[in-house]
This record gives structure tokens, C-alpha cells and sequence, in this order.
């Protein structure tokens, strides 16, 4: 709900918001916005009970995965808006909110409760990333 408020906001406020020549970077900043809260709606909700503990390395393997699904997020605006040539709030919307962010959303989902938020180690378990 943040990225899709901030990039109309920024892009189509008063019908041509302050970024609508620059579409990918209102989304870069919508997602950036957005990455804050998922980040402290993760940590503190949805893998409250993972004690991976906040740390630097914890938070860049989190922000190196949002960079990627940022770069799945902008393909799809991308394309839709420079090969396509659709630029209107309908296809940007669906270019890179509902389908950039669902597979963005996909990624995300996979991978940070692999590396992000790694369940607590059980068992002589050991987290994924003790050895890195």
C-alpha cells in the first residue's frame, strides 16, 4: 500500500505529478519508503518469534534483497512504459504495482525467510548464514 500511495502520488498528483517524466524514479522512492515499514512490520510481526537479533549484516541481507525485487519491480514498469509505450496510471499500475510487486512479493517471500529471517536454530540446526 506505501509504494502504490507514494508513486501515484509522486507521478500523478493533480493529473502530472512532480515525477511523471520520471516514473522509475518515483518508483525507486516509493519502494525505498515502502522498505522501511516492510522491514519493521517483518522483523517486529511477521518473524517475531525468529531471535536472528538486528544487526548490520542481518539488515544488508535485507536490503540486498529488496534491491533485487526493486530491479523485478522497475522491469516490469520499464517495459511496460519504454517498450510498450503505455503511460497512463491504468498500465502503471498494473505494470508495476500489481505485477512488479507480486513478483517482487514472490521473491520476497522465498528468500527472507531463508536469509532475512532465518527460523531460530533448533536442534544443532545452524543458520544458514553462520558460515558466510
Amino acid at each position: 500500500m506505501i509504494d502504490a500511495t507514494v508513486f501515484n502520488v509522486l507521478v500523478y498528483w493533480g493529473g502530472r505529478g512532480p515525477l511523471f517524466e520520471l516514473p522509475l524514479v518515483a518508483k525507486m522512492l516509493a519502494i525505498a519508503i515502502a522498505t522501511v515499514g516492510t522491514f519493521i512490520g517483518n522483523h517486529f510481526l511477521t518473524y517475531r518469534d525468529r531471535r536472528s537479533g538486528t544487526s548490520l549484516r542481518r539488515f544488508a541481507i535485507f536490503a540486498l534483497l529488496n534491491a533485487i525485487a526493486i530491479l523485478l519491480q522497475l522491469g516490469c514498469l520499464g517495459f511496460s512504459r519504454y517498450v510498450l509505450g503505455l503511460a497512463d496510471p491504468v498500465a502503471d499500475n498494473i505494470s508495476g504495482t500489481i505485477i512488479g510487486q507480486g513478483l517482487a512479493t514472490v521473491f520476497r517471500y522465498v528468500t527472507y525467510s531463508r536469509w532475512a529471517f532465518p527460523e531460530n536454530t533448533i536442534d544443532g540446526e545452524k543458520d544458514p548464514l553462520s558460515s558466510v
